[in-house]
């Protein structure tokens, strides 16, 4: 494995001062465990089939929390939607710098997924419950243990006097599981209170325990739905069959043509910009993942780029008839939900034309000639920064004093599609993704867990760059 590619950078702090703030943390601690069950336990959901009382609840509990900081600017804000309907609450607090010092922003958000089948779960969800060093119960990792990292290293970082005058803004949102859909319209009309020299986004993860990370790269996504029709009506299949297939055939034809014999995705016009520079082991990925030994890893190429940097192709929904009620009959249209991430440099519009394309050059051939449908949905760009940047190295230089291990500079397959929003409303900001998840944190799954021991040592690094920021 190949860790940072810079030279390592050390904090401006002596030793006494990391020694004053890890000693903070410490004391700390178990307050902060506490209070990040107690958050744990209020299950603020900002999808519209769920109660709005609880999310509600939730930024309330936040926007307290920062108050005892002895934060006195707090507020909390919430913007309409498209359809005139309101937002997910978000709690905007603002220490301001101090003449010459940056302004640091940190991001989390405080709403989570629904339990989803709460069999799956050996605990109640919403009671944080310890087991052998983890903490147990839906956003114990993603993401309020974000904000609780937020929260106790600006407290650590007073409790040792090592303020060093930064201006410090928190923004916790209250909709990024229901999709961010104010999101743009909130930066846009609040700019001016979040503007910040630095942006730190509390809602990645680490390598794995005890080994640091932050993430440097992001796929992003464009989604929509395909699909085929051949007859103007469902016929009888024994009258009919034969001469023409039916829709769902031809519709598993379509979808066997979007990968090549390799499992590379074969629609062109996606091609790779960036590197890893991290060997990730197969055995690593295949425990990870929980894939069953039988089965062949599809694509070529450095299994990092290909979890990172190329091209991952799913699909993830159909419709088709189900097979309780299925006749004997030629179905007529039959479409399927594809979910497409990007390497960083790929544009989402291009790669939407690159899918509709893909569709109409398969037509005559694969198809025989079918009526294809696609249907364009959503997109997100990619992200990549910088870590030849001072924050970043700043960030890379806590994380490693206090995992006391060296961090690793890493890409995530999935897609952040709020981190395009920050870069364009703010592109003079350095913009940094951390987190505390690890690979059995199962965020969004049943039994999601956090590793106390991880939480702690991202406290510590987020209070050591609070205390060095402004030196």
């Amino acid at each position: 494995m190949t860790e940072s590619s810079q030279t390592p950078a050390r904090l401006p702090l002596d030793a006494e001062a990391v020694a004053r703030i890890t000693a903070a943390v410490d004391r700390g601690l178990e307050r902060t465990v506490d209070t990040l069950k107690d958050l744990v336990s209020i299950p603020g959901i900002a999808w519209d089939s769920f109660a709005r009382e609880p999310l509600e609840r939730s930024a309330d509990t936040v926007a307290a929390l920062v108050r005892a900081l002895g934060v006195e600017d707090v507020e909390v804000l919430t913007e309409a939607r498209a359809d005139g309907t309101p937002g997910g609450p978000a709690v905007v607090g603002r220490r301001a710098a101090q003449p010459g010092k940056p302004t640091i922003l940190l991001y989390a958000h405080h709403d989570v997924q629904p339990v989803g089948e709460e069999s799956l779960w050996e605990t109640d969800p919403f009671t944080a419950v310890e087991r052998d060093g983890r903490l147990y119960g839906r956003g114990a990792a993603d993401d309020k243990a974000g904000i609780m990292v937020h929260l106790a290293a600006f407290q650590a970082m007073l409790d040792a006097g090592a303020d060093s005058g930064v201006g410090v803004t928190f923004f916790i949102e209250g909709e990024e599981e229901a999709g961010s859909p104010t999101f743009r319209t909130f930066l846009e009309r609040h700019r001016e209170k979040l503007a910040a020299d630095v942006i730190v986004v509390a809602d990645s993860g680490n390598w794995k325990v005890g080994v640091p990370a932050l993430t440097t790269s992001l796929r992003g996504l464009v989604d929509g739905v395909i699909g085929v029709r051949v007859l103007e009506h469902a016929v009888h299949s024994g009258m009919y069959g034969g001469p023409v297939l039916d829709a769902p055939t031809l519709l598993a034809r379509l979808i066997a043509t979007l990968h090549d014999e390799e499992g590379n995705v074969a629609i062109s016009g996606l091609e790779q910009t960036h590197h890893a520079n991290i060997e990730y082991p197969e055995a690593d990925y295949r425990a990870d993942a929980a894939v069953l030994d039988s089965v062949r890893l599809a694509g070529t190429g450095p299994l990092a780029d290909r979890l990172w940097n190329r091209p991952a192709l799913s699909i993830i929904g159909t419709d088709v008839t189900r097979m309780d009620v299925a006749a004997n009959t030629l179905q007529p249209e039959a479409r399927a939900k594809f979910s497409l991430r990007l390497g960083p440099g790929t544009d989402p519009d291009v790669a939407m034309e690159a899918v509709r394309a893909h569709l109409e050059s398969v037509r005559d051939t694969a198809l025989f000639g079918a009526e294809v449908i696609f249907e364009p949905g959503e997109t997100g760009l990619p992200f990549a920064t910088d870590t030849s940047a001072a924050p970043a190295q700043m960030m890379l230089a806590s994380l490693r004093t206090s995992f006391g291990a060296e961090p690793v500079e890493s890409g995530i397959g999935g897609s952040i599609p709020f981190t395009a929003d920050l870069v364009e409303v703010f592109p003079e900001a350095t913009l940094l993704i951390t987190g505390v998840e690890d690979p059995d944190s199962r965020a969004h799954s049943a039994n999601e867990s956090l590793h106390l021991g991880d939480f702690r040592h991202a406290v510590l690094a987020e209070a050591l760059l609070l205390a060095a920021a402004g030196l």
